[in-house]
């Protein structure tokens, strides 16, 4: 029996989501549809029938939000590590050529982790349909029913039936004008859902074909990868892979594409305004999420992770607040959300990238307040997490343990501190925060002397290989 592999792509900035999404916590890892991530909800998808372990490929800034979430399912899962990010195609092909050493003839099905999938049954049922035209060395791509004209997606139009449930591809159409998208739902085209499911081998010939440098750096790239505490980085000569998607480099010129249809409730996620349309709505049409209150108020998506916010007489808008930044917006021009977070950057806005919660592989901190000399950091550790053996050259600081029990270095002293109970770092100090218990570690830090910043950590000894 073949064996269907899912590779999982989680390495985007979801920037069309801003300010819930940025580059430091993207829409795939954020739980914005309810408790799980979108990310967490592919993996059991792909999960629930009986595919082998996943493959993740992500970056290094994303590695420990999908490992972290990995562990929350209790799902084991391979990871593959771009160093530096080349689109879809580089990342599908370096899966591709991972997995042919340990299955040279199994099938790949390449997922994005940011898509909603409603229907799982329908999901499976397609996927089996495509299994026969896949393992004939086609490259079967899902094209989802239209339920709508989209301007949004890119089409494909499916040709004749060939095997399954499979039709050849007669041709793919990039995201058209409002009048065109109608034609092309009126002609029977498809949704282009961007999900896969071909060989490796069969993927890997088609790129020797149209790009062999690109795969040649890839080869390269694989055979020079090191471990990476579990995973798998891979090396340097990946930045000289041609940066684009997978579309563009195989799908659109290959004579083996195939198209099976998908209609499974699916969406992409891809603006405020599709996650208006997935959400349950109140009687006026407005979709809440978050300590809202409205008044006279219709067709509206409003969200807050904190702050109480009310609107008042307003139709078909977007807000969404965060703690260091607010989105208003009309509804039905959400898509465009992604040319302000451009502008934001180029203003040189911190807000376009990063949040105000830092993500670490050991857990996060937010800063709450600083000033001349001092700043303030509430400071979570995770379950197993390790600070790094380090010290500082500017600064001292003063831990006192919120909740759990945390296991405290410094210098030559260890000691268990719990909840109420704190410490003093002198400047210069080696120290180290560890949390072996089984709930997390909160603890507040004020720091205090002439530089705060980030990069005055002089790492001794880290379990997670960061410099």
């Amino acid at each position: 029996m073949t064996t269907i592999r899912p590779v999982i792509l989680c390495g985007g900035a979801g920037a069309r989501l801003w300010p819930a999404s940025r580059d430091t916590m993207p829409k795939q890892f954020a739980a914005l549809l309810g408790e799980r991530s979108t990310f967490q909800e592919t993996v059991l998808r792909a999960g629930a029938c009986g595919f082998g372990r996943p493959l993740i490929v992500t970056n290094q800034a994303h590695r420990f939000l999908a490992e972290r979430q990995l562990a929350d399912l209790s799902i084991a899962a391979d990871i593959l590590i771009e160093p530096s990010r080349r689109d879809s195609g580089p990342a599908i092909a370096a899966a591709c050529l991972a997995l042919t050493r340990s299955d040279p003839d199994g099938l790949a099905l390449v997922l994005a982790s940011d898509h909603v999938v409603r229907d799982t049954q329908a999901f499976h049922h397609a996927i089996a349909g495509g299994v026969a035209a896949a393992e004939a060395g086609r490259l079967v791509t899902f094209g989802v029913v239209p339920t709508r004209p989209e301007t949004g997606y890119g089409y494909v139009e499916p040709g004749c039936l060939i095997a399954g449930a499979a039709s050849t591809v007669v041709r793919f159409a990039e995201k058209p004008c409002v009048e065109k998208a109608a034609e092309y739902v009126a002609a029977g085209l498809l949704w282009n859902s961007g999900n896969f499911l071909f060989r490796a081998d069969a993927l890997l010939g088609e790129y020797r074909r149209f790009d062999p440098e690109t795969l040649a750096a890839l080869c390269t790239a694989l055979g020079s990868s090191t471990a990476s505490g579990g995973a798998v980085l891979l090396g340097p000569e990946y930045a000289h892979a041609t940066a684009q998607s997978i579309d563009y480099a195989v799908m659109e010129k290959t004579s083996r594409a195939a198209v099976v249809r998908l209609s499974c409730g699916w969406s992409d996620v891809g603006s405020w305004d599709a996650l208006w349309g997935l959400g349950a709505k109140d009687a006026d049409g407005n979709v809440t999420n978050g300590v809202v209150e409205l008044l006279g108020s219709r067709g509206c998506y409003v969200m807050t992770n904190g702050p109480l916010v009310s609107l008042l007489d307003l139709d078909g808008v977007v807000v969404v607040a965060t703690d260091d930044a607010v989105l208003v917006a009309d509804r039905r021009r959400s898509g465009e959300v992604k040319q302000l977070v451009e502008q934001l950057r180029c203003h040189g806005r911190s807000q376009a990238d990063a949040h105000s919660r830092v993500h670490r592989p050991w857990g996060w901190y937010r800063v709450l307040d600083g000033g001349n000399g001092f700043q303030v950091k509430r400071i979570v550790v995770h379950p197993g997490g390790r600070l790094s053996l380090q010290k500082h050259r500017h600064r001292a600081e003063h831990w006192v343990v919120v909740c759990g029990e945390a296991t405290v270095t410094v210098d030559d002293r260890r000691e268990i501190m719990r909840s109420n109970e704190h410490v003093h770092i002198p400047l210069g100090a080696v120290h180290r925060l560890e949390n072996f218990g089984v709930e997390p570690v909160e603890l507040v830090e004020v720091q205090s002397g002439s530089y705060l910043g980030e990069d005055d950590i002089v790492r001794l000894e880290d379990v997670y290989n960061r410099t």
